[in-house]
């Protein structure tokens, strides 16, 4: 296990780490100041990990950082210690000493890779705000942060705030790209610089660090917007000419020294050769003419341009023109950096009198040169302010509505950009006026025939009306406002943007589509936002009457979806909100629209979904429904039928023995629901595609979140009637996943995977522009219902207690070693008599179990761990489902062995601690792993041996609890539960219990089920019972079923 840390030292973003290590006997080093410490006199971090192991982590995680020699480097890393022992930075590195002290900082001599800046951004694309890069390879919280500011470093260059410039160096001098940190760039530095966490600066030399994290962050900043600038431009750069082949290559001649600087600019490394007299006086020239924005950045005052409009405007009604003297008016402004409502106009700064000269008095700034500076600087970007400067004492300047429209559209972003303050009426939106020309749609829908029937391939009839805001207009007043030319008017006393060209089109789309017809799907598209303009006019709302009036309430929530039956042949009992949902499910089906169901675990997705397939069998003439799960959950699905739709004919395509081709396609078509795995959907598409399907189901839905894989490519190109997608995971929080899994549901809702990214993931993720997640939020929410159990209309439903068996299967390996044991045993038991038999089948049942957990525990050979037991997929499956909503978890096991395994693969996954609570644990650290698991921010996992922990301790902030091996007594299993269901549990309790399908798990928990009311009686404290069996029992109760093995 390898913890990554990264920090700024000596101007690049170094990369070390902490292993796992014996840190007994290492000792802080004596040392005559906090700040004066000999290089010979450091010890080495005994937690730090070496250049090689750090290379080895990255490549198991599929990052290539291939260090060379010269970026490997020794590193002082001012770390905490307490007493003499060095504190790790995470629990799953060392525990925390229990050594009394104060906690300070003390130098440990690190083995750290300078990253070239392509590598950082590299490998903080890939890490982001992930917990774990790979299993085992821990990201911590400050590469965390060195991502946040890889983004904001992005925006920077996105939106071009950066100039060229010449920084000097020992080395000589060199061409940069340097960003420009104005106005709210300046304050998102500084946000950014007072959240970063103290290792993020941690490495130095022989002191102590001392740059302060401001500084820290900026030169990261420049040294990431150099590189991406860099790259982008070095494409347009102007090698010369490839020399022939044996001569060497000639450097390029430049007729002076700016030419260099230019071509510096666009090449990898910027390197100016040359007289240093000139080099220098080109950086001093390059300075000079940064100098009035590097001023203004630095003053306590910014110039700010306020709008004002005039007293009266153009009105549609009387289309008289402009008073003259009612014009608008641009205004100058000074703008306090530490109070942006504290405005000073020009008038006054110029003036230097009263109470403006009082405010603008501040040490060593001028008003008057700061105003006339920046007006110079921005005359540049609008030609009216220079125009301006040539009065005595400018203080703004006037505008006509043209004027006025190309202020606001334009010239505001670019002086804004530039960083001057800008202040706009309150009417005006980043994308024009509040009211704008706009399409609305009257929808008429058929009369139904015979009451049934329809499809959102019916076909509806459109009335459309254009409008100025709420304000419907006539084809009589369009044409008006067509001739009045004026970019903005007044409707009402209130301002509107008009645009010729979106006038001209509404004209046109009036005189040719006044009314027309269309697919109710292509309504249903429109009315949810997926199609925001026609004709390059705004749709501002549809109204529909009828049937197709009831879809679209009732797919945007202002109505409810009435009750549905619940089919004949369901056994079982739906809870309301299960009854909603599987109403939700059908009202989506019935129409064709893809729907994803994102319950919280264990509010009972699959029940609802067997409900939509009995309905489906039972109405939509025998045609099947595929559903593709993680193989681990494939017995589930199939025991779960057999329970709530025992009259459901359900195929397991899975395993060796599985039909193919013609076979396949005829057996598929004589069951209602064919189960099969993520595994096998891309191997077997070909068979797959020629089954006429009625719906295609995904479970665990997040295995498609990349739109390029394999199974999501296979899984969009089934064709079907409907598609549902079931997932435990908060869906709406992942926004580049919602791509893939809405491209399944309802292919082409969200458009292209480029435009999608343009539109909604950049804005979202990287801007955190809440406008578009809450458009996104618009038009994904009708096809995604989730209810979290701790909604008060759920927690009235659910019991106290919920216990749910699940099924898992086994892996080749184990099913081979499980073959293994079963002959050995049949062998052993042959002549066996006595006490002497007895041990023989208790030693059988404890070594299937342990196969039946993991072969690493049958084997003890503390051997690899993931992609060997399904149980343990299945359990890392639903852990991550409950730690993603911020629960937490009991897991019991009867093995002290099996739980050292799940202690170091639950950690390895989700870079999480885990506690251990075993028989070996004193009695002061077993109440210290209480405490800590109980109080707030405590490890969210809890294994326990079921010996240890299943009796005297109270760990009621658990509301799961996994048996992952079953001791075969229900009151022993009961007692467990109960440390997290007893008193002082304010939630609902799920209780998972873990079997191997088609193994003796099942078929003795089969046994108990069978006499469950006499269940403690019949079995006793133990396993005993079993030894009472006859060879020819046991043959049978160790036998391996054909459902056992996974693929």
């Amino acid at each position: 296990m390898v913890v990554l840390h990264l920090a700024w030292f000596d101007g690049n973003l170094v990369l070390w780490g902490e292993s796992p290590r014996e840190a007994a006997g290492a000792q802080a080093p004596a040392h005559r100041g906090r700040n004066q410490v000999e290089k010979t006199a450091v010890a080495s971090y005994p937690f730090g990990a070496a250049p090689e192991v750090l290379e080895a982590a990255l490549r198991d995680a599929g990052v290539v950082v291939e260090a060379k020699k010269a970026a490997r480097r020794g590193a002082m890393a001012w770390l905490p210690m307490q007493g003499s022992v060095p504190i790790a930075s995470s629990p799953l590195v060392a525990e925390a000493p229990q050594a009394q002290g104060e906690i300070a900082l003390a130098p440990w001599r690190v083995e750290a890779i300078a990253l070239t800046p392509e590598q950082a951004v590299d490998l903080l694309c890939r890490c982001g705000e992930r917990p774990t890069l790979a299993p085992g390879v821990l990201v911590g919280r400050d590469v965390a942060f060195w991502a946040q500011a890889l983004r904001l470093a992005a925006a920077l260059v996105a939106r071009q705030q950066y100039l060229p410039g010449v920084e000097s160096r020992d080395s000589g001098y060199r061409a940069c790209w340097e960003p420009v940190f104005a106005g709210p760039d300046a304050e998102r530095v500084a946000a950014l610089a007072k959240t970063m966490p103290a290792v993020s600066r941690a490495l130095g030399a022989a002191d102590a660090p001392a740059a302060p994290a401001s500084e820290a962050v900026r030169q990261f900043l420049g040294a990431t917007v150099d590189h991406l600038v860099r790259s982008a431009a070095s494409g347009r750069a102007v090698e010369p000419s490839l020399p022939r082949r044996g001569r060497p290559r000639k450097k390029p001649a430049f007729d002076s020294v700016h030419d260099q600087w230019l071509y510096a600019l666009r090449s990898a490394d910027g390197l100016l050769e040359g007289d240093e007299a000139e080099l220098a006086q080109l950086a001093e020239q390059v300075r000079e003419w940064r100098r009035p924005l590097s001023v203004s950045v630095a003053t306590p005052f910014r110039l700010c341009f306020r709008l004002e409009e005039p007293r009266s405007g153009v009105e549609i009604e009387t289309r008289r023109a402009r008073e003259p003297g009612d014009a608008w008016r641009v205004r100058f402004l000074l703008q306090a950096s530490d109070d942006p409502s504290l405005l000073v106009p020009a008038e006054d700064a110029w003036a230097a009198r009263g109470r403006a000269a009082a405010v603008l008095r501040r040490a060593g700034y001028s008003a008057q040169e700061h105003l006339l500076s920046s007006l110079g600087q921005a005359a540049g970007i609008c030609p009216r302010i220079e125009a301006a400067l040539k009065t005595q004492r400018p203080a703004g300047y006037e505008l006509d509505t043209t004027g006025a429209h190309e202020f606001l559209t334009q010239r505001s972003l670019l002086l804004e950009q530039a960083g001057f303050g800008v202040l706009l009426p309150a009417w005006w939106t980043r994308t024009g006026t509040k009211l704008r020309l706009n399409l609305r749609a009257n929808v008429k829908s058929p009369k139904m025939q015979g009451g049934g029937g329809l499809s959102l391939d019916e076909v509806v009839h459109v009335d459309w009306e254009v409008a100025l805001g709420d304000e419907r207009l006539s084809p009589e007043e369009l044409e008006a406002l067509a001739r009045l030319k004026a970019p903005l008017v007044q409707v009402r006393g209130q301002w509107v943007q008009v645009n010729a060209a979106e006038i001209q089109a509404a004209l046109e789309f009036w005189r040719k589509k006044g009314a027309e017809t269309l697919t109710a799907r292509q309504v249903v598209q429109m009315a949810l936002g997926a199609t925001d303009a026609v004709a390059g006019i705004p749709l501002a709302g549809i109204e529909a009457d009828g049937w197709m009036g009831d879809v679209l309430r009732q797919l945007d929530g202002r109505a409810e979806i009435g009750e549905v039956p619940v089919p004949q042949g369901f056994v079982g009992t739906l809870r309301p909100y299960q009854a909603r949902g599987y109403a939700w499910l059908a009202f989506l089906r019935q129409w064709g629209l893809g729907a994803c169901l994102a319950d919280d675990m264990g509010l009972g997705k699959t029940i609802q979904a067997l409900a939509l397939f009995q309905r489906d069998w039972e109405s939509n003439g025998k045609r099947p429904v595929l559903l593709i799960c993680p193989t681990s959950v494939v017995s589930n699905w199939q025991k779960e039928a057999e329970r709530f739709t025992p009259g459901l004919p359900v195929m397991v395509h899975h395993g060796l023995e599985r039909k193919r081709g013609e076979d396949f396609v005829a057996e598929a078509q004589r069951h209602a629901l064919v189960v099969s795995s993520y595994a096998l959907l891309h191997r077997d598409i070909e068979h797959l595609q020629k089954v006429p399907w009625l719906g295609i189901i995904l479970d665990e839905a997040q295995n498609i979140k990349n739109p390029e894989t394999k199974q999501a490519r296979a899984a969009r190109s089934l064709a079907t009637d409907y598609r549902v997608a079931l997932t435990g995971t908060p869906v709406e929080n992942n926004v580049g996943d919602l791509w893939s899994l809405m491209e399944f549901l309802n292919p082409g809702f969200l458009g292209s995977q480029a435009g999608f990214k343009r539109e909604f993931f950049i804005p979202i993720q990287t801007n955190r522009d809440p406008e578009v997640a809450a458009r996104l939020r618009r038009l994904t929410g009708p096809f995604i219902l989730r209810r979290l159990k701790t909604d008060k209309s759920i927690i009235a439903d659910l019991p106290e207690k919920q216990e749910m068996k699940v099924f898992c299967t086994l892996t080749k390996e184990q099913a081979s070693l499980y073959a293994a044991v079963v002959k050995d045993a049949e062998s052993a038991l042959e002549g066996a008599e006595g006490i002497q038999r007895k041990g023989v089948v208790l030693a059988t049942l404890s070594k299937l179990k342990q196969v039946c957990n993991h072969p690493a525990q049958f084997l003890g050979d503390r051997s690899a761990i993931p992609g060997r037991s399904g149980k343990l997929a299945r359990l890392a499956e639903m852990l991550d489902e409950a730690l993603e909503v911020g629960d937490r978890a009991l897991v019991f096991t009867q093995f002290a062995e099996m739980g050292g395994i799940l202690k170091r693969h639950l950690e390895e996954t989700f870079g999480r601690e885990a506690l251990f609570l075993h028989g070996a644990v004193p009695k002061a650290q077993r109440d210290r792993m209480v405490e800590r698991f109980q109080g707030d921010g405590g490890p969210p996992l809890f294994i326990l041996s079921l010996k240890a922990g299943g009796t005297g301790l109270n760990l009621t902030r658990a509301n799961h609890v996994f048996h992952f091996d079953r001791w075969w007594n229900p009151a022993v299993e009961n007692q467990a539960t109960d440390r997290a269901f007893r008193i002082g549990q304010t939630r609902n309790v799920q209780v998972h219990k873990f079997l191997c399908a088609g193994t003796l798990e099942e078929k003795i928990d089969e046994m108990i089920e069978r006499k469950k009311e006499v269940a403690e009686k019949v079995v006793g404290t133990g396993e005993g019972w079993l030894t009472e069996f006859s060879n020819r029992q046991l043959k049978e109760l160790f036998a391996l079923r054909a459902e056992a093995i996974g693929e």
